[in-house]
Order: structure tokens, then sequence, then C-alpha cells
């Protein structure tokens, strides 16, 4: 590796092999794998942990509202999965792309913006059901 001043600033030069584009490709879909694997074991970590406050609440007699507060948990990790994963689609057009790639990339975003979308909007208003009970719960109190 060498400095070198061209013009006004510095710039480093590499050895030729160093950061080829082919091996920055390489590290750049270990990165893209890495993101991948996180943003599954996201979800995966979210479904388990939703399975089983699921059969807990399922137990308990009387527990409707857990359901709907379940349901908001896991919508949370899908959310945040969803993101892992649109987040490794982005990495692995980072380099060189091609229009096909980059055309894929538009629908695949465009299809996880979406459910995206649609996901946090019926969190919103599972909240919304959620919070609903216990602001008349309050009022009652209150009166």
């Amino acid at each position: 590796m060498r400095l070198l001043r061209p013009g006004k600033g510095w710039a480093v030069a590499f050895p030729d092999g160093v950061l080829s584009e082919d091996l920055l490709r390489e590290y750049v879909d270990l990165l893209v794998r890495l993101v991948e694997a996180a943003g599954a074991l996201i979800i995966f970590l979210g479904a388990v942990i939703a399975a089983v406050r699921f059969v807990v609440a399922a137990i308990r007699p009387g527990r409707d509202q857990e359901f709907t507060q379940v349901r908001l948990s896991f919508g949370r990790y899908l959310v945040l999965g969803l993101e892992f994963q649109l987040a490794s689609d982005i990495l692995s057009t980072a380099i060189a792309p091609t229009f096909e790639e980059i055309g894929r990339l538009a629908a695949i975003a465009a299809i996880r913006t979406v459910l995206n979308y649609f996901l946090r909007k019926e969190l919103a208003a599972e909240r919304m059901e959620v919070a609903a009970p216990a602001t008349k719960a309050d009022t009652k109190a209150d009166g």
C-alpha cells in the first residue's frame, strides 16, 4: 500500500488484488449472508417467543387481551426481520449491479416495503385496541 498525493488530496493505492472487484464482491457476499442470517434469526426468535407466549396465554383462562399482545410483539420481530432482509438485498447490489439486479432489487424492495407498511398499520391498530380497554377502565375508575 502506498500513499499518493495527486492534486491537493491524498489517495491510497493498493497493490493489485488487495481490493479487486472480485475480492470486494466476496466480502460483500459474506456481509449479505450475515445480514440475511441476522434477519432470519430475528424472525425465528420472534416466532419461538410468540409461540411460547401463545401457549401460556391459551392455558390461562380469561386472558383474551394477551393474544393481542402476542401478535403485537411478534409483529415487531417480523418488521425488524424484514428490514434486515431488505438491507441484505440492498447490499447484494452494492458492487457494479446489472440492470437485472437493480430490477430484482426494486421488485423485492417494493414487496417488502408494502408488507412492512401493512404490518405496521395492523400493529398500530392492535396497539389502539389494547389501549382502548385500558382507557375505558381508567375513565370508569375516575368517574
